[in-house]
């Protein structure tokens, strides 16, 4: 029985040592409920899991990339031009200042293939950059996303989409339960049955062994008879679609679209990652710590709007955060070696 006990203390101390930016934010969010009012409120957790959703799509996307020692600078102008055209395409047939005027009134569904598959060339063009001209991941994704962010701003004008068909703001953001006080957001399940996936894809399949073992040593795994270009190629694909779905959600959930949108969201996804225990170093990460990672990150922007920050302070703040991740996971790794 002593055993027992001494097995979870010592299991829950090493949660703690492992997780220590994310112990430290729940603490200050219950300080911070503890002094403001509506903080601890069911609009409050609403609106948390709905950001949390969409941006927990994009992590898993990234994930995948950073697990193989790689990244994807290109994730958050991929969600920016999902969401441009998906806006584009779901504009009222009526609507005054609808941008392509020849273009017909499109189902949402049928919309939703177009960015998805949209977003699976995008995918496949950075995986070839990578794995056949051998352009570091880094300088890859960082040309794409200046590539698409230029595109967006052609196609969209330069100018903010808006006039959406109602059944697709309507349907985005609708929610079980009608009252105040209980209500979960359509979004919620959404990212539910994509970490479900995802955590079958990175436990129980091939690619999610090939995945972790490139992550580990690609020369290695290649050795050992694993395509490491076909993995590499599929991940990268696999993140583009993860980015289009982000953004067709994004633009519903916002109510409007712009080239912009999603700037910076690349740099909150690694963030939310390595904060869950996705290890720059390559080789490790799992679904529930990306989730956990991401929902801390979002609990930050809370806890410093609910203090009355300024906006401006807010990205000095995240940018310490990511910094900090990043420094433990690098200790750790020199601590293992």
């Amino acid at each position: 029985m002593e055993k027992r006990q001494e097995s979870t203390v010592n299991r829950i101390i090493k949660v703690i040592k492992g997780n220590p930016i994310a112990l430290l934010l729940v603490v200050a969010a219950i300080v911070v409920g503890c002094l403001k009012d509506n903080f601890f409120s069911w609009a409050n957790f609403s609106n948390l899991t709905s950001n949390t959703a969409v941006r927990f799509l994009i992590a898993l996307g990234v994930s995948g990339c950073l697990i193989t020692k790689g990244t994807d600078l290109s994730a958050g102008r991929q969600v920016g031009f999902a969401a441009v055209v998906a806006g584009i395409l779901c504009q009222k047939g009526d609507y005054a200042n609808k941008l392509w005027k020849w273009a017909p009134e499109m189902n949402i569904g049928l919309v939703l293939i177009v960015v998805l598959v949209i977003g699976l060339c995008w995918g496949l063009i950075n995986g070839f950059i990578v794995t056949k001209l051998h352009v570091p991941p880094f300088i890859a994704t960082l040309g794409t996303q200046t590539i698409i962010y230029g595109i967006s701003l052609v196609i969209s004008d330069a100018q903010p989409i808006g006039g959406f068909q109602k059944i697709y703001t309507s349907l985005i953001n609708g929610r079980l339960g009608s009252t105040k006080s209980f209500h979960l957001p359509y979004l919620l399940f959404v990212a539910l049955i994509f970490g479900l996936l995802f955590w079958f894809i990175y436990n129980k399949t091939r690619h999610g062994k090939y995945m972790y073992a490139i992550g580990g040593n690609e020369v290695a795994a290649e050795v050992s008879g694993v395509n490491t270009t076909f993995t590499l190629v599929r991940i990268y694909a696999t993140a583009g679609v993860m980015y289009a779905l982000a953004g067709y959600l994004l633009a519903a959930k916002s109510g409007g679209a712009s080239a912009s949108m999603g700037q910076g969201y690349e740099l909150e996804a690694i963030a939310g990652c390595t904060i869950g225990g996705v290890s720059t170093t390559g080789g490790i990460g799992t679904v529930p710590g990306i989730l956990i990672g991401v929902l801390v990150f979002e609990l930050l922007k809370i806890i410093l709007q609910f203090l009355g920050v300024n906006p401006y302070y807010n990205y000095v703040v995240q940018g310490l955060v990511i910094v900090l991740a990043v420094a433990l996971d690098i200790r750790k790794y020199i601590a293992k070696k």
